[in-house]
């Protein structure tokens, strides 16, 4: 078990999936306008990023995991222009602010959300192009059991395209980061979400969650070669890419 699988939003009693679902949900109506002011907006350019690198592929039918309010799946459906995107998620009121986004984006046509259990997606086996994230799989209950399923429904010779928020190893941002990230964040993030255990939950799991090298020994146990990764703005956000 992974350390990151262990940190809990709330408590010990029920299971870290059903916590991140409540957890979400209390601050769904909220989230993005924490998500983007607490980076700064360049989450908008990691996310820009990211799909760039995929872009090279051209994929037709994209799974968005982890999906939340939907900005990397409208984010990608804008710059791929795939024939089919389904965002996936634990959590009804994230996925109801993004459908919310989709429709005035003009783009119900093309993205659909559903929600799954991401330990034991629906989908049949080699079912998409290319299978996304953006800062989710740090809160599988089963990091490799997750991203066995994201293997699973992607079809052989399709991409997956993940980033994920991380801590940096170098000074000085090391050290800036971490001050930011245990006092700025939480502060504003329970001042303006209402929630006083969401900020700290995520805190405690970007510091827990392997990366780098780390992960690219998790991606090929789960079943996927050719990985890499590519840390961004000093590494506060990492991309990670590979294939099935």
């Amino acid at each position: 078990m992974y350390r990151q699988e262990q940190i809990k939003p709330y408590d010990d009693v029920s299971g870290k999936g059903e916590q991140v679902e409540k957890m979400f949900d209390n601050i769904a109506s909220r989230y993005d306008t924490l998500n983007h002011w607490m980076s700064f907006d360049i989450d908008k350019r990691w996310r820009r990023n990211a799909i760039m690198q995929l872009g090279k592929y051209h994929p037709g039918e994209i799974l968005d995991i982890a999906t939340g309010t939907g900005d990397f799946a409208i984010m990608t459906a804008k710059l791929l222009h795939p024939k089919r995107l389904i965002g996936a998620d634990i959590s009804e009121g994230m996925m109801e602010v993004g459908r919310q986004k989709v429709a005035e984006n003009g783009l119900s046509d093309v993205i659909s959300f559903t929600k799954e259990d991401c330990m034991n997606l629906s989908f049949a086996d080699d079912s998409f192009d290319a299978v996304t994230a953006a800062f989710g799989i740090r809160n599988f209950a089963n990091l490799e059991k997750g991203l066995s399923e994201m293997c699973r429904v992607l079809r052989k010779g399709g991409h997956l395209c993940v980033i994920e928020l991380t801590h940096p190893v170098r000074f000085p941002m090391k050290q800036l980061f971490k001050i930011y990230s245990h006092t700025i964040l939480p502060t504003y993030g329970r001042l303006i979400s209402k929630d006083k255990k969401a900020y700290d939950y995520l805190t405690a799991t970007i510091e827990a969650f392997p990366q780098g090298e780390a992960m690219m020994d998790i991606l090929s146990r789960a079943g996927f070669h050719s990985s890499s990764f590519k840390r961004m703005t000093c590494g506060i956000c990492t991309l990670y890419m590979a294939d099935k």
